[in-house]
């Protein structure tokens, strides 16, 4: 097909579906003073190179982005990443960045609740509302949400191997709004392998973790069509000092990994691929980081459609979720963190995201204060609206320099993807330690590159100054733990345990005998069964990772 006939094919089918269907923001799109701004630039020559590399957004190999119009048709989902103290504190800050104009909510848990402890819990001692929201029962989630549709939004929830619980009280809450679950939007995290090599908060060993993921897959691909049931995470791989390839590379080995479960327990690939979702970071190396989202996207297409036969196009587009560096933050002159996240979120956008947290200038120091995050949001908001990098799809597009580092992260991720496969695949590499100590080494390269001075970062190595005036933070009030124990006493009081003890003991027995669990921890969910209680059950049956 010549070049003007691929030209109009793409027209016709991907472009004119994609406008019907989410109409472009603008009638025209213009620079100050009247030259048109196109829609999308391309080449003179387009070759088969071109077409097998670049090819049109929206159409494989989507190296070009996911969607035909990208950014003209309507923005990224500006998500922020919140969630301290207790349920109605953090409702309060959900519902002032949905005043502030945030289009997505993210919600992050306390670390009691990522590893599935109450908070009544000794292993929780210190530890309750300090770096997320605190959720043991039902009833904080209908705090956390209160006054908040949840049809009418897309809710983020950062929590992995207790993840089937926490979707289960989702749903229930959203029942309660009187809203099904077919109506529902968002993404839950659910990517434990990423736990055992770069974050650390598993419960259950790996295989029974990849048994409840795939519950989620097979029982949201019935009843939760609209919901990513997955966000395989790159982020905290990149948190954990690997380099952009390698972030590349241990998040496709991992998602690999999912599909295959997926396969193996008879759920059909293009009925479930489709909700699979992608999470990464954003770094300050601005162009590494638009050229490793396009690499990370034409290899994934390329893994769905020629290793495991997808039909669907949207079986083999990689949509994902972006987060400015957290690692990248420095305590001292914190003003400078606004400027490396609007590097990073420019960054993001130039690679198509669909997604993006932009992270505060105080979160080296604590969690962030209201203006901090309003700070954060702004700046997307500018970028969006002021900066003209939304009025143009893949921008980057054609530059030799990006061009060649797409090439080479792409390859050097698919190196290492064979590599893990050579030793038996991710969780073998988990058990070996092979992925852990591929990270460790690169983040040991790079932190005495910064000790070194050849590596410099602003404010901590050079260019620093004294500093006298401490910023405002943010404090969580160690009373918030004494009145979440409290409250998580009132509800085992006030609940009818007969009912508590009964969804518990089926649970039991669906785990003992590999039966799905979603319906099961659902069902204990209704009855105000808690959290630890529930992971208690599973703790009985599969056991601990213990690294």
């Amino acid at each position: 097909m010549s070049r003007k006939n691929r030209y109009s094919d793409w027209q016709e089918n991907e472009l004119a579906a994609s406008l019907n269907r989410f109409p472009e923001r603008k009638e025209e799109f213009s620079l100050h003073g009247g030259a048109e701004i196109p829609r999308l630039a391309l080449p003179e020559n387009m070759d088969d190179s071109y077409f097998e590399k670049l090819g049109f957004p929206g159409r494989y190999p989507y190296t070009r982005g996911v969607q035909p119009t990208m950014y003209r048709g309507r923005f990224w989902t500006m998500r922020q990443y919140a969630g301290f103290s207790s349920a109605a504190e953090s409702n309060k800050r959900y519902r002032y960045l949905l005043e502030q104009g945030t289009t997505g909510l993210s919600v992050a848990f306390d670390l009691p609740t990522q590893i599935g402890y109450d908070s009544d819990d000794a292993m929780a001692m210190g530890e309750v509302g300090k770096v997320g929201v605190a959720i043991d029962t039902l009833a904080d989630m209908e705090m956390l949400f209160k006054d908040i549709p949840l049809d009418k939004i897309s809710t983020s929830m950062t929590i992995n191997s207790p993840a089937i619980v926490l979707l289960a009280m989702y749903i229930v809450v959203a029942e309660k709004q009187g809203i099904a679950a077919d109506k529902l939007r968002g993404t839950i995290q659910n990517d434990v392998l990423k736990e055992y090599v770069a974050r650390g908060t598993y419960i259950f060993p790996p295989r029974p973790s990849l048994g409840l993921i795939t519950d989620i897959f097979q029982w949201c691909s019935s009843n939760m069509p609209l919901f990513n049931t997955i966000s395989i995470s790159g982020y905290h791989i990149r948190e954990a000092g690997s380099t952009a390839a390698q972030e590349v590379a241990f998040t496709l080995a991992n998602g690999i990994t999912y599909v295959q479960t997926a396969l193996d327990a008879g759920l059909e690939l293009d009925h479930f691929a489709r909700r699979l979702a992608f999470f990464f970071n954003a770094s300050s190396n601005l162009l590494e980081e638009v050229a490793k989202f396009r690499a990370a996207r034409r290899l994934w297409a390329r893994l769905m459609k020629n290793r495991f036969g997808a039909k669907k196009p949207a079986s083999m587009m990689m949509r994902f979720h972006t987060q400015t560096a957290g690692s990248s933050l420095a305590a001292q002159q914190i003003d400078n963190n606004i400027v490396r996240v609007t590097i990073q979120a420019l960054a993001a956008v130039f690679g198509g995201t669909q997604s993006l947290h932009t992270n505060s200038r105080d979160e080296a120091l604590s969690l962030p204060t209201e203006d901090s995050v309003r700070t954060a949001l702004r700046t997307q908001q500018i970028i969006a609206h002021e900066s003209g990098v939304a009025d143009t799809v893949d921008p980057f597009a054609g530059s030799y320099y990006i061009e060649q580092l797409t090439d080479s992260i792409e390859l050097a991720a698919e190196e290492l993807i064979s590599k893990i496969e050579q030793k038996g695949g991710v969780v073998a590499c988990i058990e070996d330690g092979f992925i852990q100590r591929q990270i460790e080494q690169a983040a040991y390269d790079y932190q005495k590159e910064i000790e070194s001075g050849e590596r410099v970062i602003v404010g901590v190595n050079r260019f620093q100054i004294d500093e006298e005036e401490k910023p405002e933070l943010l404090r969580v009030d160690p009373a918030v733990e004494a009145a979440q124990t409290a409250a998580l006493r009132n509800i085992r009081n006030s609940r009818d345990d007969k009912a508590v003890h009964a969804t518990l003991s089926t649970l039991k027995e669906a785990a003992e005998s590999g039966g799905n669990l979603m319906e099961p921890i659902i069902a204990a969910v209704r009855v105000y069964a808690s959290l630890g209680e529930i992971c208690t059950v599973l703790r009985e049956i599969f056991g601990e990772y213990r690294d």
